[in-house]
C-alpha cells in the first residue's frame, strides 16, 4: 500500500490550478448566506452612508441582489416595528449593524444587539421591535428574493406551526 497523498503526489496545491475549486461568486447555502452578511456588515463603508432615519416609517434600501436572492438595509428609529409576519417562501438572515432591535415570536422576546444574527426559514413568524432609545441598522438576506411579506394578527396565533429560527452568535 502507498502511504503517499494525493496532496504529496500533486506537490504544491497552488502549483496545481485544476485541483482548486473555483471562488464562489455567489452564496448557495445557508452558512454562505449568513457569512456574506457577516463580510457586509464589517465593511462599513459600503453600508454606511446610505443610512438614513425615518420618524414615520422604517427606511430601507435594497444594498445587492445576486440569482435568486437580495440584500436589503434597514434603519429603525425608537418605537418602529415590522408588524407580526412571515417572509412567504424566503428564507432569512436578519444581521443587527448598528443599536439593538427585539424579536417577538410566540416563544419571547430575544434581544438583538450589534453583531447578532438570526436565521429563519419559509414561514417563520416573527416581530422585530426598536424598543430601545436609541436608532438602530440591520442587514437583511431573503433567499429566494422577498417577493411577499404576510401580517399576521399576533405571534402567539400565527407561531404556533411556525420553524424555529437559528441564532448565529459572532466569534
Amino acid at each position: 500500500m502507498n502511504s503517499d497523498s494525493d496532496l504529496q503526489i500533486a506537490g504544491d496545491l497552488l502549483e496545481v490550478p485544476h485541483l482548486l475549486q473555483p471562488a464562489k461568486q455567489h452564496p448557495t447555502t445557508v452558512a454562505e448566506f449568513a457569512g456574506l452578511a457577516r463580510e457586509i456588515a464589517a465593511d462599513r463603508a459600503r453600508w454606511a452612508h446610505l443610512i438614513e432615519y425615518d420618524a414615520t416609517t422604517r427606511w430601507y434600501h435594497r444594498l445587492r441582489t445576486g440569482p435568486g436572492y437580495e440584500v436589503w438595509l434597514l434603519s429603525w428609529v425608537p418605537g418602529q416595528g415590522s408588524g407580526t409576519h412571515d417572509h412567504g417562501r424566503s428564507s432569512g438572515v436578519l444581521t443587527v449593524l448598528e443599536g439593538e432591535l427585539t424579536e417577538r415570536t410566540e416563544r419571547g422576546r430575544r434581544a438583538l444587539r450589534g453583531g447578532s444574527q438570526r436565521v429563519f426559514a419559509p414561514g417563520y413568524v416573527h416581530e422585530v421591535v426598536n424598543d430601545s432609545l436609541e436608532p438602530a441598522v440591520s442587514l437583511h438576506v431573503y433567499y429566494p428574493g422577498l417577493t411577499e411579506m404576510p401580517m399576521h394578527e399576533s405571534a402567539h396565533v400565527a407561531a404556533q406551526c411556525a420553524p424555529a429560527a437559528e441564532e448565529i452568535v459572532p466569534a
